[in-house]
């Protein structure tokens, strides 16, 4: 009966002559894995070609082995959940018998469920049970697997539904293949209509079902490395479109909002890639990885306590060798307490001859001392020396910047007087004009005297305004000369500052040269260059002026 069931699930022709033959001389009898397991390796094993329903398989040994071996003890997990992780199981373990899961693919399954059901992995939780598993045991059979996800330890929380739905999910994925699932509309080749369909992704191939029961099989859209996936505009009023392009034939799809349709691109993608590139599902690699890289761990651990072996052997070594020296070392003390009496009745001799030349070591030592005292003190009058020529060189510096400012003060005076005296000049040729007109007017007819005489009033007012324009540019000049006076102090006491410093630093080491100031004679400068007259002949045209505006009146 297993003979047969085994050839019918795994579409293999069941030869009955073949299995009567085999056991005809057999006395252990065909339950004996002795006379069975040739049997099944070369009658059954060796046929397979691979085109059998793997769930029906497992499903089937499932029957041959859970009645005997799983726990009768009440579990959060119903059997049809028990028989999926049995499956998962199978995949994540170890490939050598007994058949166990090791604590890092229990962490990746564990942490794939707590994803599926939305909760947060709890990594401390399971670093306890992974020290205290690892004290036992390298691994958990698969009845231990089905104990544990069916406790509920790491599933707190959560009712039976959430771990039955998180279990499918995760069997699909491992088992199945499958890389994503959902509900979509496709549009009709023919009748070119949309209806809506059940897709399944899978590394080689999306089929598409009535309704997730995946009972009414409609199609399938074979991938290769030549398809293609991109994304369609809105049109005839269906939105978020996307086109799969194959070799024979192209489907149209309409996910159900913008992010779905970016994951299905994505997922067909990826999918596409991989079978251009002969890489296997995602889940497969990592596990591959995974195992590759336990592999690695252990290879090196191996390495490592080879070395341990390899240094304690050493060491070992090493402890008979220090013996060794530490006798020869015991040996060679002996020895060398007889020769340290002879070394210090040596030293004792040596000791006289020593203290002869220490005294006279002492001695001349002491003249060295002396030597570099006065040569100290030396030393330290030329640094104080040094430290007064830079404190005079510092003040003889501020004295220069002092007299530097003192003339540009002085030439900002200049510069003002000689504006104040531009502007006196085109007053005094303005007073002039007038004074010439007034006298022209007074030559004038008596018939226009009147009228004369009341523009004279006019320009007498005017006269009188510039007048006092006049003395209040005399009352600026005089301040301007008053600024120009204090200037010229600031800058003899620059200067005088300078002659003394430079006085003190001739009398040091005549090195520095002060820069004598200018010609302190003061002079009438104007906007064309010096003024053509004196303060004086200013003065006596002035008093010229005001007689003639006397005689006039």
């Amino acid at each position: 009966v297993l003979s047969h069931n085994l050839c019918t699930v795994l579409n293999v022709p069941h030869d009955p002559v073949a299995l009567e033959e085999h056991f005809r001389d057999d006395d252990e009898g065909p339950v004996s894995n002795q006379g069975y397991m040739p049997y099944l390796n070369k009658f059954i094993l060796e046929k397979v070609q691979g085109n059998f329903d793997k769930v029906e398989f497992n499903r089937m040994c499932w029957t041959l082995c859970a009645k005997k071996n799983l726990s009768r003890s009440p579990l959060l997990i119903s059997d049809e959940d028990a028989f999926k992780v049995w499956v998962i199981f199978n995949f994540l373990s170890e490939d050598k018998y007994p058949l166990i899961i090791v604590p890092e693919e229990i962490e990746y399954l564990l942490k794939k469920l707590t994803e599926a059901m939305g909760a947060g992995w709890q990594q401390e939780q399971f670093d306890h049970y992974k020290i205290a598993l690892n004290t036992s045991r390298e691994g958990l059979s698969a009845w231990e697997l089905i104990d544990l996800i069916g406790s509920g330890q790491f599933s707190k929380g959560m009712d039976r539904q959430t771990v039955s739905m998180a279990i499918n999910e995760v069997f699909n994925e491992l088992i199945l293949d499958v890389l994503k699932q959902g509900y979509m509309l496709k549009k009709g080749h023919k009748r070119k209509n949309w209806t809506e369909r059940w897709f399944v992704l899978k590394p080689n191939i999306i089929s598409y079902y009535v309704s997730e029961d995946l009972k009414d099989k409609k199609g399938d859209i074979i991938l290769d490395g030549n398809c293609c996936v991109e994304a369609l505009p809105d049109k005839d009023g269906k939105k978020c479109l996307f086109l799969i392009k194959c070799l024979d034939k192209s489907f149209e799809i309409s996910a159900s909002d913008k992010k779905k349709k970016q994951e299905w691109i994505q997922a067909i993608q990826t999918t596409v890639n991989l079978l251009r590139a002969g890489s296997p599902p995602p889940h497969k690699e990592a596990r591959q990885k995974r195992k590759e890289l336990r592999q690695k761990l252990l290879a090196e651990q191996e390495e490592l306590e080879r070395q341990m072996k390899e240094l304690q052997t050493a060491n070992e070594n090493k402890q008979k060798e220090l013996e060794t020296v530490r006798k020869q070392l015991e040996a060679a003390a002996a020895r060398a307490a007889e020769e340290e009496k002879k070394r210090l009745q040596t030293q004792v001799e040596l000791q006289d001859r020593f203290s002869l030349e220490l005294e006279r070591e002492k001695m001349v030592r002491q003249k060295m001392e002396e030597q570099v005292a006065q040569k100290s003190s030396e030393l330290e009058q030329y640094l104080q020396r040094v430290r007064e020529l830079e404190e005079m060189y510092k003040q003889l510096q501020e004295a220069l910047e002092d007299e530097k400012q003192a003339r540009q003060d002085e030439e900002t005076v200049r510069k003002l007087q000689a504006r104040l005296l531009e502007e006196e000049s085109a007053k005094r040729a303005e007073l002039e004009k007038w004074h010439l007109q007034q006298q022209q007017t007074i030559q004038m007819t008596e018939a226009e005297k009147q009228e004369l005489e009341n523009q004279r009033m006019i320009k007498e007012q005017a006269l009188q305004v510039a007048m006092q324009q006049l003395e209040q540019l005399e009352l600026e000049r005089k301040e301007a000369l008053e600024q120009y006076e204090e200037v010229k102090k600031k800058l003899e006491t620059a200067a005088n500052n300078t002659k003394s410093w430079k006085d003190k630093v001739a009398h040091h080491e005549g090195l520095i040269r002060l820069i004598e100031p200018g010609s302190k004679n003061p002079h009438l400068i104007t906007n064309w260059g010096p003024a053509a007259f004196t303060e004086a002949e200013l003065e006596q045209r002035q008093k010229s002026w005001k007689g003639k505006k006397t005689t006039s009146e």
